[in-house]
């Protein structure tokens, strides 16, 4: 790959505002361009509910936090027009040397677009016309898993992308401590939630897969996650406690660094886990774990023999690739991990 040679920038803008897998995926990038670019000024854009994960980041000397919620509210559509042409000015006035659009769709383009960068780099794949905002395309591909695709806007720069690390411990010591109900007791995290149906595994099975675990287990998640939470304890035998819609993103960081390993659909918790080298056995459907599975060799993918998935779909009536997987199919698994 030919590198772009560039003078170490004063001030940086990187643009990745969602979500919390793909921010999780961002760190290792983050973690060589500040590496490469010590004395440099980094600033981030974030969507205001993943604030949390990178809020107080000791490699980020300023976020900025876009509330999404609030800006697509039609009753507010006044304020939000002027709150994004605020914004878009403020951001201007930075005189950023150098922005990196790792999200790649229209909006993250026009804010790129806004800082009047000179140099302005996202993917040559970049989605919704983004990619001609920018002043240079990096070609990142599709069968490759995103913290790669990340990293390879690293190497055009010319950061050293040799040793690949996840600076997340800040959000640990940071974290609020949460009484667990069984203290020193090793336990075991469940994620029943998803951001698509699809990639829903049923919380009857997590239940009976809490039910024959040895370990005690915390369900965490949002607020959208507590019924299927309920049905989980209710069925794990009184092995189960849910912890859904009650921790913050440090929080959660900081409960998932003391499980003994980690049970999920594809979720965004499942790659802070992965990010700290907790064992994740991860449930896989209709998306495919090279692209968005948990990064590195601590984790196992348990998938069902169908030919349709991956899929990528959001809908489906015949979820073959997450019926046909098993409660005692994951339980041998992670048997086979442990005693293996």
């Amino acid at each position: 790959m030919q590198k772009l040679e560039i003078m170490p920038p004063k001030k940086i803008l990187i643009i990745k505002p969602s979500s919390l897998g793909d921010i999780i995926h961002s760190l290792p990038f983050l973690n060589v361009m500040r590496k490469h670019f010590p004395e440099s000024e980094i600033h981030w854009v974030v969507f205001k509910e993943f604030e949390g994960i990178i809020q107080g980041h000791p490699m980020i000397d300023r976020l900025w936090v876009i509330d999404k919620n609030s800006w697509l509210k039609i009753k507010m559509a006044g304020n939000a027009f002027r709150d994004i042409r605020f914004f878009l000015k403020a951001l201007k006035k930075e005189k950023y040397d150098l922005v990196i659009d790792l999200q790649g769709l229209l909006r993250s383009g026009i804010i790129a677009l806004s800082t009047n960068s000179p140099i302005r780099i996202g993917f040559q794949e970049a989605r919704e016309g983004s990619k001609y905002f920018y002043t240079h395309k990096v070609h990142g591909g599709k069968n490759i898993h995103a913290v790669d695709r990340y990293l390879k806007i690293a190497e055009f720069i010319g950061c050293n992308i040799s040793k690949i690390e996840f600076p997340l411990s800040y959000s640990i010591a940071n974290s609020t401590s949460i009484n667990l109900q069984f203290n020193h007791e090793d336990y075991v995290v469940i994620v029943p939630g998803a951001r698509w149906k699809t990639k829903i595994w049923s919380p009857r099975k997590f239940g009976v897969l809490a039910s024959l675990l040895p370990f005690r287990t915390v369900i965490v998640g949002t607020d959208k996650d507590a019924k299927a939470a309920e049905e989980i304890v209710k069925i794990s035998k009184g092995k189960a406690i849910n912890l859904t819609g009650k921790t913050t993103l440090k929080e959660l960081t900081g409960i998932i660094s003391r499980a003994k390993f980690l049970i999920t659909n594809d979720s965004g918790p499942m790659h802070i886990a992965a990010a700290l080298n907790i064992p994740v056995f991860a449930i896989f459907g209709p998306t495919d774990p090279v692209r968005t599975g948990p990064y590195g060799k601590n984790n196992t993918i348990i998938r069902a023999d169908v030919q349709c998935s991956p899929c990528f779909k959001k809908t489906c009536n015949d979820l073959r690739c997450m019926n046909n997987i098993k409660a005692e199919k994951v339980y041998a698994k992670i048997i086979e991990k442990f005693n293996g």
